[in-house]
């Protein structure tokens, strides 16, 4: 029980000491930036809860980002209205994750090393296609998606709840969900038991494409610009965010609510950071030190319920 609640007590903690901290921190300006910040990391990461779940790991998240805010952005300046040029960022990542599924299905190579090799690929040939160039001839409708209020509300906030409760359904209330926990708790039984793995976890490396083609549309309506080089990072504070949240680089563990607490536990140290005069080189480290930690704490605990039994 306590494990569970510890990424919960973490984030309280944080955010008191932040308020304390900083006096810029409470402000609503400064409040409505961590939600408009945030969503990126959110969406990605609900993706990748979903990936983690199921066995798997997905380290091309920030180069398929950057491929789609570039080519969605492309599609909005060459004078393709709004919706569709989201549209083509959402294709774009559903279509990286589709691949991405393929290789690590047909080729059965371990998706560790799948998605190193596409992360280069989809990162060279985003350079490629826009010779290292911003997109930035955008319609400024396009800064809605990103920058907009709906009912007071900043509208990415909307986006972030609505793509959780997608994903909490998916993972807790249809067969895909309950096919991949079995494949990340045991993928041997999950055969036996006739699970169509190769099939779900296609399904779920494309899904996490579609929603990282979303991210990287809000990432572009936030800069309003295609930026090749965005999403460096990325990849590492998804993960973080599933591993902070209770999820398991083992798979078979894993929630949406842990998920979205563990990405803004992420946004929270970065703008504290950010607040506080911290060099962003030490954010990196600090990431990287969080990391280790919740996958040891992930270890002990599992050593710990060993023992026991």
């Amino acid at each position: 029980m306590m494990q569970r609640l510890l990424p919960f007590l973490s984030l309280v903690v944080l955010f008191v000491a932040l308020a304390i901290a900083s006096p810029h921190f409470l402000t609503e300006t400064n409040l409505s930036s961590v939600v408009r910040q945030t969503a990126v990391i959110n969406i990605m990461s609900l993706g990748m809860t979903m990936i983690i779940i199921a066995g798997g790991i997905d380290l091309s998240v920030g180069a398929m980002m950057a491929m789609c805010g570039v080519l969605g952005t492309m599609a909005l300046e060459h004078g393709m209205p709004v919706p569709a040029g989201i549209l083509v960022g959402l294709a774009t990542g559903l279509f990286w994750g589709s691949v991405n599924g393929l290789l690590t299905t047909r080729l059965r190579i371990a998706p560790f090393i799948v998605t190193l090799g596409t992360l280069g690929i989809i990162r060279g040939l985003t350079l490629i296609i826009t010779n290292g160039l911003p997109v930035h001839r955008i319609p400024q409708s396009f800064a809605f998606l990103g920058e907009g209020n709906l009912m007071g509300v900043p509208f990415v906030l909307w986006v972030v709840v609505i793509c959780a409760l997608a994903t909490h359904v998916i993972l807790e209330h249809t067969r895909l969900g309950r096919h991949a926990f079995a494949i990340g708790s045991n993928p041997d039984a999950a055969i036996y038991a006739g699970v169509p793995v190769a099939f779900s976890i296609t399904v779920i490396y494309a899904l996490g494409g579609l929603l990282t083609g979303l991210a990287g549309m809000i990432e572009a309506s936030r800069l309003m610009t295609g930026q090749p080089s965005a999403g460096n990072g990325y990849e590492l504070q998804a993960i973080a965010a599933v591993v902070i949240g209770g999820g398991s680089l083992r798979g078979g563990e894993g929630s949406v609510i842990g998920t979205l607490i563990g990405a803004l536990i992420m946004g929270l140290l970065s703008n504290g950071s950010d607040l506080l005069g911290i060099s962003p080189y030490l954010q990196q480290a600090i990431i990287g030190a969080v990391i280790i930690l919740a996958v040891t704490v992930d270890e002990l605990r599992k050593r710990r319920g060993g023992a026991e039994a």
